[in-house]
């Protein structure tokens, strides 16, 4: 035993004897201390970070002399030698750019945005501490080049370049390496189930196609967002933000968002880390009741259809239903609709949380990692419809192997809907719960002929008949209402009801290997990725009404690149890379890249890049089979066209025509016996009657099968220092082919289309069906712009910078006035920021203010002007370092001007929050 106890001893000496510590603290230039620097031995993955008071110590097994790396995002990094046990080295930072940060995104490998092959925009822990928004998500709207459209509080759709609705499927969101879109709506709802404000490390943004490496998916830009290691960053941190939301239509709410970070390094070779955040409010009101264009304008209107009102899209032609008799005017008259407000609670709210097991066998840069996320919540989306959605949830799952040259791995996504369900039916099916559609027109054209009998005027008549259609209108709040309603949002079926189901999932797996560290010659890059699609609504969305749909596609890459020294003061990066993706629906696709960056006197970079880039139909464009009331949705899959069918009642002048009281129609109708709505408008404007039409107005539509959208981009761009200027700019000009969208289209219940049969009298009777089918421009369709970005220091200390970005679509509307390409963006922009993190000792302030122009918004669900808006936030920020604390108060839409930035969603007002951040390193 004795033996032993000397054993033990003299391997506690020896081990004593081979530790090293050092201590010290880091801080900038102006003395404020620095949280969350990196230290690092040189060639070693041993390190630590400093705490909230810059303060730091690291012990190691080596034995001096070796040397350490201090890093920290917008700083220059420092090396220094360790001679001595117990060293105490205080490090002051010298303050970099922007320019001097390390992104991964451009190229799959660490690289200063200096020196970057493309665009690409960085939001790092200095910029989401110091953003005047209320949250890091919503100070992306401040990087160069974005745009972020608001669908609701909680959900904002970020857009680079154009060519973007909400349901933003040409844009990819990936969070430490997963793709963070739902799986039945093929886009990500904001971060509605991303990421916790406390554990974000950095954003980074591409704009553009990024295909080359990315895949399909990767069309016109991709948000990377990565979060902090529990090897790195320890302890436990939190904030709460608490404040108001201000709206003239929904007028003052309380508002508060909250979350908490545990991480802990159990031992060189265990770390593990939980995050949880809850956010809720209300939100924003929408009350645009202007009428929706083609119907009237206000509701004093026969044929009013609002935006916000739901229920009064179901509209019918008085004469058609009357037989064509002539006893009622041929006019268009719709059913009574029901105000948003009455049909929701505007109920915002998001419940998030992630966990994660991190192992280090060897104590190195190899590691294991299990990585689960769930989020939850409610918030409003506006699609072709306007959808609440409430609980609402998505989960995650990672199996991660990796190092600093290589990444295997794998995970799942899946989604449920919750108890989410359309307003627009939701509002057509209350009003048809006390009284059909076939007894409120029956009663309303009755009333009207005896009305004109008595000798009231066309203007009393209606008025009367409007008055005993309406007589028995459950009141929003009755329980007649209240009733309904519970029963519209808990039946799938839009026939009778509104709720969205859904339980959607994809398995997604994909590899890289970074060559460059083997040879010198040239680094080399190889990877891949595969997934697999399961869409179960149902039937509810995509035609799965017989079981999931099951389909997959894989892709391979692989990326060269090169450094060339042409003097001591110009050095060369050349950059090639090409992809071949290939889906089980159709022919593979190889997209290459070409790219190259000059940089002179280490001041000056130039950089150029050509690229080509697809982008595979979604799941919506190939299986969707939804009835969403004006029109029927129907994905033009081969096999889709069958699968979705329809029973139709016949008009009476159908009837007349020999045609049966009911009629069964398909999807394939759309596709094949279809004639352009915008052809089928003017020819039932240019007469009273089937006799006095003119029938060569009508065109026909046969929609072409879907197939993978292409574009090939060009890039030119400068970055440099000019004395105290940062500069950074780009110009890019884009070619689409085969683009797709959707296209309108009018499908005759009876006759063959082009060939004067009585499919006109079927347009006529109003026996026919409108589509929205899936299809590729026949038009090459292109855009082009460049954006500005400069930063200065000004006043000493004090940050300025600024951007401007232009951007335009090239697209001859008029000779494709049904399809539709939802450009969706501001020919202008400008941006300004002001501010400094330490303008007294302790306090600091950040002031940011945007303006758009003006821009045509266009989509399903609704199409008109946005008109040119601007916005002020600002902040004002300080810290207790004894109390591990900031405190930080602002306001967003300061100004209180409202605007919106699409059709049919609400105003956005103003928010005025505080909020408390601990030991947020």
């Amino acid at each position: 035993m004795k033996t032993i106890l000397k054993l033990f001893t003299m391997l506690f000496c020896v081990a004593s004897f081979a530790q090293t510590t050092i201590k010290g603290k880091i801080s900038d230039n102006t003395g404020l201390p620095l949280p969350g620097a990196n230290i690092v031995v040189v060639g070693t993955s041993s390190g630590t970070i400093s705490d909230f008071d810059g303060n730091y110590t690291l012990t190691v097994d080596q034995v001096p002399p070796f040397s350490i790396r201090i890093t920290y995002t917008g700083f220059e990094e420092q090396i220094i030698e360790i001679t001595t046990n117990n060293q105490t080295v205080d490090v002051t930072l010298v303050e970099g750019n922007e320019l001097d940060e390390v992104v991964i995104s451009a190229s799959r490998t660490p690289e200063r945005i200096f020196e970057s092959p493309v665009t690409v925009e960085r939001f790092g822990l200095k910029e989401i501490k110091n953003t005047a928004s209320a949250g890091f998500y919503d100070g992306l709207e401040n990087l160069k080049g974005v745009d972020v459209n608001t669908n609701s509080l909680t959900f904002k759709s970020v857009n680079t370049r154009g060519f973007a609705t909400f349901a933003n499927t040409r844009f990819m969101q990936l969070v430490d390496g997963m793709d963070n879109s739902a799986p039945a709506l093929n886009f990500p709802i904001g971060n509605l189930v991303g990421m916790n404000e406390t554990d974000v490390f950095s954003v980074e943004l591409l704009p553009g196609a990024a295909s080359a490496l990315y895949g399909a998916n990767a069309f016109n830009g991709i948000l990377f967002m990565r979060s902090k290691s529990p090897f790195d960053f320890q302890g436990i941190s939190g904030y709460h933000k608490q404040g108001i939301t201000s709206q003239e239509a929904g007028g003052d709410n309380t508002y508060r968002d909250s979350g908490i970070r545990m991480a802990h390094k159990f031992s060189e070779k265990f770390a593990a880390k939980v995050n949880f955040g809850w956010l809720k409010g209300t939100d924003w009101t929408a009350d645009n009741y202007d009428g929706k264009p083609g119907t009237g304008a206000t509701r004093a209107s026969l044929d009013y259809d609002g935006y916000n009102v739901y229920g009064d899209l179901v509209a019918a032609n008085l004469n058609v239903l009357a037989g064509g008799t002539g006893i009622v005017p041929n006019v268009v008259v719709s059913r009574t609709g029901y105000n948003e407000e009455d049909l929701t609670n505007y109920n915002a709210e998001s419940i998030k949380a992630d966990w994660g097991l991190y192992f280090r066998p060897w104590e190195n840069d190899f590691e294991i990692q299990y990585v689960g996320k769930f989020g939850t919540g409610n918030t409003i989306y506006q699609g072709t419809n306007r959808y609440n959605i409430n609980g609402f949830s998505q989960q995650q799952h990672k199996i991660e192997v990796k190092n600093d040259n290589f990444f295997v791995r794998g995970y799942v996504v899946s989604d449920k809907a919750g108890d989410s369900y359309d307003m627009v039916f939701t509002g057509v099916n209350i009003n048809r719960a006390w009284k059909s559609d076939e007894q409120w027109f029956g009663e309303y054209i009755n009333t009207y002929v005896g009305a004109t009998l008595t000798g009231a005027t066309d203007t009393q008549a209606h008025a009367a008949a409007r008055a005993q259609a309406e007589s028995g209108r459950f009141e929003p709040g009755s329980p007649e209402f209240i009733a309904a309603f519970n029963q519209s949002i808990n039946d799938p079926d839009l026939t009778t009801g509104s709720k969205f189901q859904d339980n959607s999932k994809y398995y997604h797996s994909d590899a890289n290997y970074n060559f460059s560290h083997l040879w010198d010659v040239v680094d080399i890059q190889v990877g891949g990725s595969y997934r697999q699609y399961s869409l179960n609504s149902g039937g509810t969305i995509y035609t799965d009404f017989d079981g999931p749909i099951d389909y997959s596609e894989f892709g391979v890459y692989t990326q060269l690149q090169k450094k060339f020294e042409l003097n001591e003061d110009m050095e060369l990066k050349l950059t090639g890379s090409a992809r071949y993706d290939k889906s089980e629906f159709f022919d593979g696709f190889l997209s290459p890249r070409i790219s190259a960056g000059l940089t002179v006197n280490k001041n000056h970079n130039i950089r150029a890049s050509v690229q080509t880039g697809f982008r595979n139909p979604t799941t919506q464009d190939l299986f969707i089979g939804l009835n969403a009331g004006p029109r029927i949705l129907v994905g033009s899959s081969p096999d889709n066209l069958d699968r979705y069918e329809r029973t139709y009642n016949v008009n009476p002048g159908g009837v007349a025509l020999g045609q049966p009281a009911t009629i069964s129609q398909t999807g394939r109708a759309a596709y094949e016996n279809s004639f352009l709505r915008s052809s089928v408008d003017a020819y039932l404007a240019s007469g009273n009657n089937v006799n006095n039409r003119d029938a060569s107005l009508l065109e026909v539509g046969n929609s072409d099968i879907v197939k993978p959208e292409k574009i090939s981009s060009f890039e030119v761009g400068y970055r440099g220092k000019l004395n105290k200027v940062t500069v950074d700019m780009s110009v890019y000009y884009n070619k689409y082919q085969d683009f797709i969208s959707g296209e309108v289209v009018s499908a005759p219940l009876y006759g063959t289309v082009g060939t004067n049969d009585i499919s006109i009298d079927a347009i006529s009777n109003r026996d026919f069906q409108d589509y929205q089918t899936y299809n590729n421009s026949e038009a090459d369709i292109n855009s082009y712009g460049g954006s500005i970005g400069l930063d200065v220091k000004v006043l000493g200390d004090f940050d300025l910078g600024g951007s401007y970005t232009y951007t335009k679509q090239d697209f001859d509307q008029a000779a494709f006035p049904d399809f539709l390409t939802s450009f969706n963006t501001p020919e202008h922009r400008a941006k300004l920021s002001f501010g400094n993190t330490e303008v007294v000792k302790n306090v600091g302030f950040n002031v940011a203010w945007r303006w758009s122009d003006n821009y045509f918004w266009q989509a399903t669900f609704g199409n008109g002007e946005v008109p040119s808006y601007h916005v002020l936030d600002a902040q004002v920020n300080f810290r207790i370092p004894s109390l591990k604390s900031s405190f930080k108060v602002g306001a967003t839409n300061l100004l209180g001007d409202e605007y919106f930035t699409a059709i049919g969603t609400a105003n956005i007002g103003s928010m005025y929050y505080a909020s408390w951040t601990i030991n947020n390193l």
